[in-house]
């Protein structure tokens, strides 16, 4: 938790007139039992009508003085409150931005989602709550028994005499407390990720027609948040019964020995009204205490998570480090090994393979045979275990990640596009990109008709995810972004699947003029044979490697692959012409 509430540091004088005033406030609370006794024993009994209203006065004002404190703690604790959530959503959000893949697997979506919204909105709370009134009720309750002992001693200690008793049982109360609001959070992910998953495949939930089964798994989900939620809920509940019955019977007790003290002339009228007022004071701080411990209880299990996020491992990069970048693209690997983490199975085993500046290598394999994983070890995305990725001569572990990653261009399996316009989603490629770089990139990648015939044009809105374009739009889109970028090395991880024949081969004779170093992961022969060379993966091993022609005569898997595209050729033309 010290690394969450470190983000207070910067609002600490903030935080201290926040303090202060609270300090003030509960001040002119202690004091008012003090004048009131006054009042009545030196007033009221003695029939002193100047001494009533002369100590009415000094009450009076010192109301006025304690409202306009709890404006200016208000205020201060409110400034403290929502910058450090601020900051720290601002700081969880980097830390992601900063992780690894490998420690992306890590954290489910949904909870790092919950993290940044519901996590943060609880200790922001808190911490508002704790200069308000958290810090206040304990302290009150404290200062309530210091000066019920000041104004008489043997009465005090039977307010106290449950002390001990209710320190045990809020201990072991905070302490369950913790745990049942950490379940609380986790199935709070869970059902978030429900949620996400369900919205995300929203058009497959209703083409199978699963909406009856989606409804039961979220009212499964949602009811075991209820029970957990519930259940802590009750042990909070039970506080404040426990609280209230020992604090009033300490009072009985009070109320008890006080009536006799003041027949035996031991203590006066109004000693026994100021320590009774205590004691309402303690009463009304304890009903607080419930509150108090449900929200730190809640706190502490929301910090704790964050602290994870924080304090996970990060990219850990020279970003400040240059090197001498006379490169032009070229990429080799040496042996490459890699398994995912926590795994012992090699999704790629002894891979090696050499590409010169602006050559293509199409790769090819099947479902798992480990092309999408070859692609993330370039912009390193994950580390080989064994062997070496080089770009340009020099490990990828050498260059400064910021330096590696702005020579690639990367066209992911999954078109992903932002909300936001057109030329938005096109200049998220290169943010300092012209206009005309942009429309050139998308002739390039063969978007700019499509785009043209929208009524707006460049300027059409992408709805969330790109849900008003079409599959083929979405990754020539993702085509364009990655060209603006005009990048030494590009990566299209079977991104045109989605085309057309007449689309498809206009793209890559667009291509053609291209100077960067393309690796390609296809399914389709037609695309591969116009690669300089084919990396054919079976099983995460190289089982050929070398020119179409080459492949033919000496792979029998590739002779196999392209025989059966070459027999769905002749099946759709014979279709066709009957």
């Amino acid at each position: 938790m010290k690394t969450v509430f470190s983000f207070i540091k910067p609002y600490k004088w903030a935080f201290i007139i926040a303090f202060f005033f609270m300090l003030t406030e509960l001040a002119v609370e202690l004091i008012q039992p003090l004048l009131i006794a006054k009042i009545i024993d030196e007033g009221i009994m003695q029939q002193n009508q100047q001494v009533v209203i002369v100590w009415g006065c000094v009450m009076m004002a010192l109301a006025i003085f304690a409202f306009l404190s709890g404006v200016i703690n208000s205020y201060f604790a409110s400034h403290v409150a929502h910058s450090f959530s601020f900051d720290l959503r601002q700081a969880l959000f980097r830390k992601v931005q900063s992780f690894t893949m490998e420690t992306f697997t890590k954290f489910p979506t949904a909870g790092l989602i919950t993290r940044m919204t519901s996590d943060i909105t609880v200790v922001q709370q808190t911490v508002y709550m704790c200069l308000r009134i958290m810090m206040r009720a304990p302290l009150l309750v404290f200062g309530s028994i210091i000066m019920s002992f000041i104004v008489n001693a043997k009465l005090a200690i039977w307010l106290t005499v449950g002390a001990p008793f209710l320190l045990i049982f809020l201990y072991f109360t905070v302490k369950k407390g913790i745990n049942s609001f950490s379940t609380v959070q986790a199935r709070l992910d869970r059902l978030n990720r429900v949620i996400q998953e369900n919205l995300q495949a929203v058009r497959l939930v209703k083409a199978y027609l699963r909406g009856t089964y989606e409804s039961k798994r979220f009212g499964k989900i949602a009811g075991n948040l209820k029970v957990d939620t519930v259940s802590a809920m009750r042990l909070m509940e039970t506080i404040l019964p426990i609280l209230l019955f020992v604090l009033n019977v300490s009072l009985l007790v009070v109320l008890w020995f006080g009536a006799g003290q003041i027949e035996t002339g031991n203590a006066q009228v109004g000693e026994l009204v100021a320590i009774v007022n205590y004691a309402m004071r303690m009463t009304g701080s304890f009903s607080m205490f419930a509150f108090i411990i449900m929200a730190f209880s809640r706190s502490k299990a929301s910090a704790e998570r964050m602290e994870e996020v924080l304090k996970a491992k990060g990219i850990e990069d020279t970003w400040n480090r240059n090197l001498s970048d006379h490169g032009t693209g070229e990429i080799e690997f040496e042996q490459v090994s890699f398994t995912y983490p926590n795994t012992e199975a090699h999704v790629l085993k002894d891979i090696s393979f050499r590409l010169k500046p602006g050559e293509k290598l199409a790769i090819m394999g099947a479902t798992g045979s480990g092309k999408s994983t070859l692609l993330n070890l370039i912009p390193r995305f994950f580390e080989a275990v064994e062997g070496r990725v080089l770009v340009d001569g020099k490990d990828v572990k050498e260059w400064p990640l910021k330096q590696l990653r702005e020579k690639i261009g990367l066209v992911p399996q999954q078109s992903v596009l932002f909300t936001g316009t057109i030329l938005n989603n096109l200049a998220w490629g290169k943010k300092d990109a012209t206009e005309e770089e942009l429309i050139e990139s998308a002739k390039k990648a063969q978007i700019h008709h499509s785009i043209m015939n929208f009524p707006k044009g460049y300027e059409t809105r992408v709805g969330q995810k790109g849900v008003n374009l079409s599959g083929g739009q979405k990754q020539r889109l993702s085509i364009a972004r990655a060209l603006v970028r005009k990048p030494a090395i590009l990566l299209l991880d079977d991104s045109t699947s989605a085309l057309d024949v007449k689309t498809e081969a206009a793209l890559w004779d667009a291509l053609g003029d291209e100077e960067s170093t393309m690796l390609v992961v296809t399914q389709k022969i037609r695309t591969a044979k116009e690669a300089d060379r084919i990396l054919l993966l079976q099983d995460g091993h190289v089982s050929a490697y070398g020119t179409h022609e080459t492949l033919l005569k000496g792979s029998e898997l590739y002779r196999q692959i392209a025989e059966s595209q070459n027999e769905e050729e002749v099946d759709r033309h014979a279709s066709r012409n009957s």
